[in-house]
Formats: C-alpha cells, structure tokens, sequence
C-alpha cells in the first residue's frame, strides 16, 4: 500500500517554457467546453473522448482488494500447470493487469471471443486471454493443451471462476476446475484514493485536499474512472490556465460522465468510455 496522500495546494505546477503551436493545437480526440481568459466567451473545455488504458505495472497499486492478484501475477513460474485465471466484477482491474503481464513478459493478448483454433495452436512465448469465458470451447481447450505442452504460462480472466463457467466439452471443464483461480474485489475507498493521489502527482497536478474530496464522493467507484477524470481535469486545467476548482471539477466530471446536474452518480454503471477495466 502507498504511503497517505500529501497535501496539495490549490494550484496547478507547470513548465515555464511556451509551448509550440503544434503542442497545443487541437486533437481530433478533445472537445472544448470553457474559456482561455475572463474576458474570452465561453468555450468548450478540451476532455478527451477516450482515455488510453495503462499497460504500466507501475500504475497498478497493491491493496486488499487485489494483493493476491498482484502476488501471484509476478510468479508466473509458480502457477500450476503454468496457467492462472483472474476473476472479479467489472471496473476491479483484470484487464489492466492482464496488459502489464503481457507487455513485461512479452505475451500475446487476446480476447477470448477473437480465440480461434489457428491463434490457439500458434507458437507463443506466453498467452494472456481476456474475457475468456467467451471463448469458443474448442479453441479454448486446445490453447490449454498447447500451452502446457510448451510450459508457456497462460493468464486467463473473466468475471466468474473457471470453475463456474458453463461448458458442455467435459474435457474442457475438468482442465478449467484445475486452474488455478485467484479472485479480486471491489477497489476499497483506501485504494480509490491512493489511485487519485498517484495520478495527480504523475501529472504534477496540484490539487487541494477539499477538492480531493469532493472528486472522490462523486466518482463512480472503478479505478478506471479515477484515471479518466484526471486526465480530463489536467486538459481543463491547461486550457484554462489556472487551478483545479470545485466548480472545474464539477464541470469536468459532468461532462466526462454524462450526467446534466453537475454531479456524478456513484453507480458502477457510470464507466469511462473506452476506459474499462475489466
């Protein structure tokens, strides 16, 4: 677990240097709500429609929601029959661990509906299946076959055990019962706002603790969600040239979210675009 979170003060910190007219013309990707200066009309503030996802390990913080997880993802010369499976509810962090696995290791990442019998037999170093419960059961047992036949590890992840995913291959059901299944839950209020205090100071965002607070009751509760509003809210602040305000951080949130009353529902429903994390 990361150390408490400091104290902000309510300013932004940024380079003294001008940016180049390239660095700040306008991405196809934003959209502007806001102004530059008090005297300019209102404009739109630049949020991003879509958030990248991180392939970091770094960005992935140790808690008790996913220490397990996390244990077992560095031991992958541990896992029996050198598969691992990872499950828990939408929005807990699967897929953004199953992309730091692949991008450390150099595995291939796969969704398990894209499977195929010809992905599943092709040599690879490693495999890492997200979403594997909706993989074509065939396809599905011959990459466990062909990945313990190699020792290469395969990370599989899906809401629900292994164990409990409806198959009718009883072959196939016995090899899943044999994985090894390592849940992860919900992200704690403790992790929600470690995520917040980390993603601030990788943006050198100076955020007062008032505003803080005021992000993470409306925040809908998914560590993803946490990435995308301060992306959002670093945009906004560049545009306008001063600090991270409550009413910038209402607008912002309203905006990225959808909701029309300058508040964010706490419902798990309310997910970043393209920022899911599985």
């Amino acid at each position: 677990m990361t150390a408490a979170p400091s104290t902000f003060s309510n300013s932004t910190s940024r380079p003294t240097t001008t940016p180049s007219p390239a660095a700040i013309a306008p991405s196809p990707a934003l959209r502007y709500a806001g102004r530059v200066s008090a005297s300019d009309p209102p404009r739109q503030l630049p949020l991003p429609l879509q958030v990248a996802p991180s392939s970091s390990r770094a960005d992935l913080v140790s808690d008790t929601s996913n220490a397990a997880a996390l244990a077992w993802l560095d031991r992958p010369r541990d896992w029996p029959n050198h598969r691992l499976a990872l499950f828990g509810p939408a929005g807990t962090g699967k897929s953004h661990m199953l992309r730091a696995a692949a991008a450390e290791h150099g595995w291939r990442l796969l969704q398990g509906a894209e499977l195929s019998n010809d992905l599943a037999l092709a040599p690879a170093p490693g495999t890492v299946l997200d979403a594997a419960d909706a993989a074509p059961e065939a396809a599905l047992f011959h990459l466990i076959n062909r990945s313990a036949e190699a020792g290469a590890p395969l990370l599989l992840a899906a809401r629900e055990a292994p164990a409990r995913w409806p198959v009718a291959l009883p072959d196939l059901a016995s090899r899943l019962r044999a994985t090894l299944a390592v849940g992860i839950a919900a992200p704690t209020e403790a992790l929600l706002a470690a995520l917040l205090t980390k993603h601030l100071a990788d943006r050198q965002l100076r955020v007062g603790p008032e505003v803080q607070t005021f992000l993470l009751a409306r925040l809908p509760r998914e560590a993803a969600a946490i990435a995308a509003a301060i992306a959002a809210l670093d945009a906004a602040a560049l545009a306008t040239g001063g600090a991270v305000t409550r009413p910038l951080a209402r607008t912002v949130l309203a905006r990225l979210f959808g909701d029309h009353d300058g508040s964010v529902a706490q419902a798990s429903g309310a997910s970043p675009p393209e920022a899911g994390l599985g």
